[in-house]
């Protein structure tokens, strides 16, 4: 693609690095943005900014906050002793959207993926298991996505969980093998949620 303007490239190309933007798309973000008053963009680049900047994670649930503990952690009316685990912010907000869960959230930061060559070390797993030493949880709900790599992430903090006494559980197959979380309907995850299974009864079936 030619560019009359190397500005204009540089721009296009930190624009495309984002996923799901291609070369195009790219362009025409960034023509749309010098379109609009400099004011509007300074704004827009200051957000950004501010975002990458002050952004902190929850030290109870790892969850993206502007606070050491986010606004579901400090909640009392929240069910403290059950515990959602996803994969990420998405998740979280795929779950809060269905008002079917009163629970807290653990997030992992990912899913096991040797492929990408994400670990078990490199996801939140100690802090949970440290949860569930201290006595702090009743139930464990896997809300992963039903991916390979998200079954694989579940029985992996199955096994490091057995031999506590704690309830784990897994959402009913409302959602299709292979579907991410976030792009469930409201209401089919909310029955998922709702109908929840022993774990154990997923992996027997």
């Amino acid at each position: 693609m030619n560019y009359s303007s190397k500005l204009l490239e540089l721009a296009v190309e930190e624009f495309s690095k984002l996923p799901g933007i291609g070369k195009k798309t790219a362009l025409r973000l960034v023509l749309d943005l010098l379109k609009r008053e400099k004011d509007e963009v300074n704004r827009f680049a200051s957000a950004m900014k501010s975002l990458r900047e002050g952004i902190r994670y929850c030290k109870k649930c790892h969850n993206i906050s502007d606070v050491e503990i986010c606004q579901l952690c400090s909640n009392p009316r929240r069910d403290a002793f059950t515990l959602c685990i996803v994969e990420d912010i998405r998740d979280v907000m795929a779950v809060e959207n269905t008002q079917q869960y009163k629970g807290l959230y653990h997030v992992l930061g990912g899913v096991i993926s040797p492929m990408e060559g994400i670990g078990p070390q490199h996801l939140n797993i100690e802090s949970l298991i440290q949860k569930v030493k201290s006595g702090e949880v009743k139930e464990i709900i896997f809300a992963l996505s039903t991916t390979m790599e998200g079954d694989t992430t579940n029985f992996y903090i199955y096994k490091k969980l057995k031999e506590y006494s704690i309830k784990v559980s897994t959402i009913a197959r409302g959602i299709a093998f292979g579907d991410e979380l976030e792009y469930a309907d409201e209401i089919t995850l909310g029955r998922s949620i709702a109908n929840r299974l022993p774990y154990e009864s997923s992996i027997n079936s």
